[in-house]
């Protein structure tokens, strides 16, 4: 089998699993911050603004607990796109590197991840510090995965195999279509005009993609 594209990078939130993380953690919180977070979340995805002005207010709303992050885990797990476990083990068949980029939180995302066949090294996401007991602390506040091009400057730095695909939903996605060959607007959770508009592919399911990757 000759793939299409020797690398696949994935978002995870609302795309390798149907749930945005943030907004998940948010909800624990009730219905107030639940709806002011995920409006955020929004209107960050969307491009309507800057989402390193906002990544702060919503971990500082949320400040999230260790044991808290285990259930997100638990909810990513339960919210995997179909078909999504067996296409990523077809692409690795075929010889394409795949590996995640998500601004999620890496100690949640992480257990799913490996579960699904990834290394530690392919699953890039958010670090955040804990305090003494067990209560957020802060974030990265380094990476660039807070910022709007992060997950593009990062995508770089991987220098991946070519032909790259990158499959995402949001804004921050689509930046990375500067820098991969391709880019899939992914729209089984969530389709957002300004990132389907601008995308090489529109895709809803993983079978989908499979038939860009490998032409199945």
């Amino acid at each position: 089998m000759n793939p299409r594209y020797k690398s696949v990078v994935l978002d995870v939130d609302s795309t390798l699993c149907g749930i945005e993380g943030i907004d998940w953690l948010a909800s624990l919180r009730g219905e107030e911050i639940a709806s002011k977070v995920a409006h955020q979340t929004n209107i960050a995805m969307q491009g309507e603004f800057p989402i390193e002005d906002l990544y702060g207010n919503r971990m500082k709303l949320v400040s999230p607990t260790r044991d808290e992050l285990k259930a997100l885990t638990d909810a990513y797990r339960d919210a995997i796109a179909p078909g999504a476990k067996e296409a990523i083990a077809k692409w690795r068949s075929a010889g394409v590197h795949v590996v995640l980029i998500s601004a999620g939180l890496k100690a949640a995302i992480t257990p799913v991840a490996l579960e699904l066949g990834f290394d530690a090294q392919q699953v890039n996401a958010l670090e955040i510090e804990f305090d003494s007991e067990g209560v957020f602390h802060d974030f990265d506040r380094s990476s660039p995965l807070t910022t709007v091009l992060g997950k593009r400057k990062l995508l770089k730095e991987l220098d991946l195999p070519r032909p790259l695909l990158a499959v995402g939903d949001g804004v921050t996605d689509l930046a990375m279509q500067e820098v991969a060959d391709a880019f899939a607007a992914f729209t089984a959770f969530a389709s957002r005009d300004p990132v389907t508009s601008k995308a090489d592919f529109v895709v809803s399911s993983f079978d989908e993609l499979n038939r860009i990757i490998l032409g199945d």
